[in-house]
Parts: structure tokens; C-alpha cells; sequence
């Protein structure tokens, strides 16, 4: 059996791994679920099912995902000034701390140099096991989505379309701030691939015209892309929705893997995207959340996501099984075993796991 290394390298050059590589993103209370039917903690789940790769988040990303309040209402304030809020399963922005600011006053704003070192430091955890995971930092949000979240989704569509010199000049310093992470995590870890993106598209299209996408968003991500390129590692990047009209620019940029494949968005038809783009691009993504998993049944998912990898796998890899969302809670347990089985991981194989896991633990 390769090692989960070897196998998503092989993946991402289309040499043909033993399997296809997975990399599985599990809504907070599927995790929890099923670290009680496997008896091991929520946080290890991915590892007993599989996953091959491991990181974390170093940029703002860690204050949405990577800090967990117990209690519905519990806030924190982050290093950048956001504040969260447990809303549900996840952190929601209840605070954006530019939303009145002056342009004057917007300009005046300083990112968090100073944490930097602490931000980095997340990483030791995932690097720690390097010889068993290929390994990724994630450097989002890189460009729009950190402005959003400092000025507010409102204003800063105001300042894109209205005050486009302050939107570029800020826009640029959250890129700034994403290639000095980028860069020192690129020098000081053994990094396998670098994590990079931004939610800049909706359900139905982009967020903004491709045409300003390309103006004020592209040339700064391109230089947090570039960090990845210039240190010999594969580029991925995220962004959710009908990100279609920008594909072709995302591989000019050297992006390498697209996730999530949001695939009931236009546009977004996972076979449609291999058979354009798979020759200079991979996948990562693509099982639906919305219907497949939580509706179908188990045979059918099976039957689907054995499809997804023959179709996404064709030229002898190019492609990582995920979903196209974080697994919901409403999954059976039944569906996502049946998703697994397509994979070639046996519900056998993730008892042994999970024991080995208990075991190391005890």
C-alpha cells in the first residue's frame, strides 16, 4: 500500500495512486457523531476514515474554523479586531471592525505583524507527522475575502465598485500579509502543497463581474500564488460557489487543484470541468451535499460517487475525493461508510483505524 504521501503526489501528476487520494471535511456535529460511534474523539474522525493530508489554517481562517466555543452566543475577538460569534455549529462575524471606518481611517489599519510567529505555530502539530501525511498550509482568506471581513460584505462592494484606488490599495495589504505567511511557512516547514483562497462567488455566479475580479483581485492573489510556485510546490485554492468564469484564469495563475466543486452551482458540473480543464487542473470536491448524502440511499450513493471518481480519475489521477461541502449532520451514518466503500476504504479498515487511534491514546 503507497503511503498517503506518495498517493496524492501521484494523484496530482496523474500517475496512477492506489487509490484515489481523500480529503474529507466533516460538519462539527457529523464529526462528533461519529467519534461516538467509533469511540474516539471528533477531532480524529478524518484520520480514522482516511484522510491523506493534514493542515491547518495560519491566516484569519483559524478564527472562523479553528476556535471552537462550547456554548450558542460565546464570542471572541481576533487578532485582526473581527469578532465572532458561535452562531449554530460555526463562527459568524458579529463585528467588522472597518464597517464605519473613514477611508483615511482604512488605510490607518495595521495588520497583526506582531502574532505572526504565533500564527505560524499552528503548524507544528500537522509538521510533527510530515513522514505520515502529505502536508499543506492554508493561507486564506488571501485577498477579498480578508477585506470583507475587516469592512463588512456591504461596504466593501461599495468600495470595489465606488472607491476602487482605496479597494486596491487595501486589497493589496491583505495580499501582503498572505505572501509574508506564505513566505515564512514555505522557508520554515516541509510543506507539500500551499493552501491558498477566497469565497469570491455565490449559489448562482460570482460575487463580483469576472471583469473586476481580474482588475482588482487577480494581480494580488497572483503574488501569494507566485510564494507556492517560487518554492516548487503545488498551489491549491478554495472558493465555494459558480467560479466557472474565472477557471481559466486561476490556471494562468499556476493554481494547480480547484476545491470544492460546488457541483449543483452553474457552471460547475464536475464532469464538464475535467473534461475542459483537467489536463492543466485537479480537483478536489465534487460529492454532493445537498441531495446525494443526506437524501439518497447508500447503494446510490455508492453507485454516484464511484462515477464522480472514474470520471474525475480518468487520465490516471488528477483528482481528491471530498464533498463539495462539509459532510452535514443529517447524513446517514450508512451513506457516508457507502461514499468511503466507493474510495476503496472498507468499514473494516476504519475500525482498525479508529482502534489503532483509542489505543494510542489510552
Amino acid at each position: 500500500m503507497a503511503s498517503r504521501k506518495e498517493r496524492v503526489r501521484k494523484a496530482l501528476i496523474r500517475t496512477g495512486p492506489d487509490r484515489v487520494p481523500v480529503f474529507m471535511w466533516f460538519h462539527p456535529s457529523t464529526a462528533r457523531r461519529l467519534g461516538r460511534l467509533l469511540d474516539i474523539p471528533a477531532g480524529a474522525v478524518a484520520e480514522a476514515f482516511g484522510d491523506d493530508i493534514r493542515q491547518t489554517w495560519v491566516n484569519n481562517n483559524y478564527a472562523m474554523e479553528g476556535v471552537v466555543h462550547e456554548h450558542e452566543n460565546e464570542s471572541h475577538t481576533d487578532d485582526w479586531g473581527i469578532t465572532w460569534t458561535r452562531q449554530g455549529d460555526f463562527n459568524q462575524i458579529t463585528r467588522f471592525p472597518l464597517a464605519d471606518a473613514s477611508p483615511d481611517e482604512v488605510r490607518q489599519y495595521r495588520f497583526p505583524e506582531d502574532a505572526m510567529a504565533f500564527l505560524l505555530s499552528r503548524m507544528d502539530p500537522v509538521v510533527a507527522r510530515a513522514d505520515e501525511f502529505f502536508i499543506g498550509c492554508d493561507v486564506s482568506p488571501c485577498v477579498f475575502e480578508m477585506y470583507w471581513r475587516l469592512r463588512g460584505m456591504e461596504q466593501t462592494m461599495v468600495d470595489l465598485a465606488a472607491h476602487a484606488g482605496l479597494a486596491d490599495t487595501m486589497l493589496g495589504r491583505c495580499a501582503d500579509f498572505a505572501v509574508r505567511l506564505s513566505e515564512a511557512a514555505c522557508a520554515r516547514f516541509p510543506l507539500d502543497w500551499l493552501w491558498t483562497g477566497d469565497d469570491v462567488a455565490g449559489q448562482q455566479a460570482m460575487l463580483m463581474s469576472p471583469a473586476l475580479w481580474r482588475a482588482l483581485i487577480k494581480p494580488h492573489l497572483k503574488r501569494v500564488v507566485d510564494v507556492g510556485i517560487n518554492h516548487g510546490l503545488p498551489v491549491a485554492y478554495h472558493s465555494c460557489g459558480a467560479v466557472r468564469d474565472i477557471i481559466p484564469d486561476l490556471i494562468e495563475l499556476g493554481i494547480d487543484v480547484l476545491n470544492p466543486v460546488q457541483c449543483n452551482c452553474p457552471g460547475m458540473a464536475p464532469a464538464e470541468l475535467k473534461r475542459e480543464f483537467g489536463e492543466d487542473l485537479a480537483f478536489m470536491g465534487g460529492v454532493d451535499t445537498q441531495h446525494l448524502l443526506p437524501i439518497a440511499t447508500a447503494g446510490e450513493v455508492y453507485a454516484a460517487t464511484a462515477r464522480l471518481i472514474e470520471t474525475m480519475s480518468s487520465d490516471g489521477g488528477g483528482y481528491i475525493l471530498a464533498a463539495s461541502h462539509t459532510v452535514p449532520p443529517e447524513t446517514p451514518d450508512d451513506n457516508i461508510f457507502a461514499m468511503y466503500r466507493a474510495a476503496g476504504i472498507s468499514r473494516e479498515e476504519i475500525g482498525d483505524r479508529a482502534a489503532a487511534i483509542r489505543a494510542s491514546l489510552a
